[in-house]
């Protein structure tokens, strides 16, 4: 495809060269550039692209585009090559992809799920609810990329970067997909990885304290806001009533086509508080849907997959499902890594589970609470380089609702893994409940396990 034609919804400060040159892929990261390539130099939060631009060229970038302060003339003449200053080179990244790939977003229903906890079951929920009702379904998430029942890679990200996305979108085109469900972080909102998708449901499911740093969110109002504009670009929105922030969405968007789900409050989609069962294996709840009662049952324990399943159930009734394809799919489904019971030769009940923000370890120590018959042993660490202020919080957390607590290292990056567990083990000291600080993570479960009995639950929450 011609450069010129991928410019064409850039926004461009200043350029040098031929623009008429063909080109043949596209990347952000030079090491994944190939002969024929344009090579976007995003600055980082500790490199600058540019740095990188030669290595580009050597694996075969002809064109760059670059951040709005760098002289483009003095580049050209260095490396003659086309180069073109824009006003938001992720921005760019994102409209070049649109471009590169046919716009794929337009040729699909999209619905994009967002919130503090909550996105990656309700993702599957509604996929699978979709595929009961005869859709065929693409999903893009944390766990994974699928089309249908096909898994086509393990992904690292909550949601991945623009160029992949569209990618992603174009083959789900070819391969006749019909909804796409994407799992959608507040830093994708942020840094325009979602940029060219035209969402036709935007699902906010929950806010509370995460992603709080110098890297990433200032304040919570502005991790709010920037969550919520998925739902301000979205034709439709689905909003959990029950929270204090996402419940105030319909008045702050009065205008917006918005579907409420909860179960303390009136709702769009809500469960009758009193027909709540909930087990270590299963949900069990009424809602009212199509002016009848319906009992909907999930493999999903605890209260928050009553939510999870809620959202799930308001997207998909706007795609017209029945009460029947709501029950065959919800029943038997697994999402891996969310309230996932371990099956074992030992006996034990171990459960994984993606909780990594204080509300959600509090989310899923509480419900585990509910019917655990025994001592409840919590394994955890968090991860490096992220919002430290939540690791003593975390630490109260799990000394208040665990028997007994292992500390050990989860995703450490660059940080020292010791500091992390002592910034965390500031929060149980006052709880006066036992724990066991083990950095080694392998050592650590090791640990949990061997003082476990039959009738305790293990726990451990992943910051993946």
């Amino acid at each position: 495809m011609k450069l010129i034609d991928l410019l064409k919804e850039v926004e461009i400060i200043n350029k040098v060269g031929d623009l008429n040159l063909d080109i043949t892929n596209i990347h952000s990261d030079s090491r994944k550039i190939k002969e024929g390539g344009l090579f976007i130099a995003i600055n980082g939060f500790t490199k600058n692209g540019v740095e990188f631009i030669p290595s580009a060229i050597e694996n075969g970038a002809k064109a760059v585009i670059v951040e709005p302060d760098v002289n483009v003339e003095e580049l050209n003449h260095t490396y003659n090559i086309p180069i073109i200053s824009v006003k938001n080179t992720r921005k760019a990244l994102a409209e070049t992809a649109c471009a590169f790939y046919d716009y794929p977003a337009k040729k699909l229903k999209i619905v994009g799920v967002t919130g503090t906890k909550g996105k990656t079951t309700t993702t599957f929920m509604t996929k699978a609810i979709l595929e009961a009702h005869g859709y065929k379904v693409g999903l893009i998430g944390s766990i994974a990329v699928y089309i249908g029942k096909e898994k086509l890679y393990d992904t690292d990200r909550t949601t991945p970067e623009s160029i992949e996305i569209q990618e992603n979108l174009a083959r789900m085109v070819k391969e006749n997909v019909d909804i796409v469900v994407i799992e959608v972080s507040s830093q994708a909102l942020m840094l325009d990885r979602v940029t060219g998708c035209d969402f036709e449901v935007g699902v906010f499911t929950n806010l509370s304290e995460d992603h709080i740093s110098p890297k990433e969110h200032p304040s919570m109002e502005h991790y709010f806001n920037t969550k919520l504009s998925l739902i301000e670009r979205a034709k439709f929105g689905v909003v959990n009533i029950d929270d204090e922030r996402t419940g105030s969405i319909p008045k702050l968007l009065p205008d917006h086509n918005i579907t409420t789900f909860g179960i303390d409050n009136p709702a769009d989609i809500k469960a009758n508080p009193e027909s709540l069962q909930i087990t270590d294996s299963f949900i069990d709840f009424t809602i009212n849907f199509g002016g009848k009662e319906e009992k909907i049952e999930a493999s999903i324990p605890g209260r928050f997959s009553v939510y999870n399943a809620l959202g799930a159930i308001a997207v998909a009734s706007h795609f017209g499902v029945t009460a029947d394809e709501i029950r065959n799919a919800l029943k038997d489904l697994r999402v891996l890594g969310r309230s996932e019971l371990v099956p074992n030769k030992l006996g034990l009940s171990i459960m994984i589970d993606y909780a990594h923000t204080p509300s959600s370890l509090e989310s899923i120590l509480l419900s585990v609470k509910a019917y655990a018959k025994k001592r409840i042993i919590c394994a955890w660490g968090v991860g490096g380089d992220r919002d430290a202020a939540k690791r003593p919080v975390m630490g109260e957390i799990s000394g208040r609702l665990a028997d007994f607590t292992v500390l050990m290292s989860d995703q450490v990056r660059t940080e020292d893994p010791l500091k992390i567990l002592k910034e965390i083990e500031v929060g149980i000291i006052p709880t006066g409940k036992p724990y066991k600080l083990i950095v080694d993570r392998t050592e650590g479960i090791r640990y949990a396990i061997s003082i476990a009995k039959p009738g305790d639950v293990i726990v451990i929450p992943r910051s993946w």
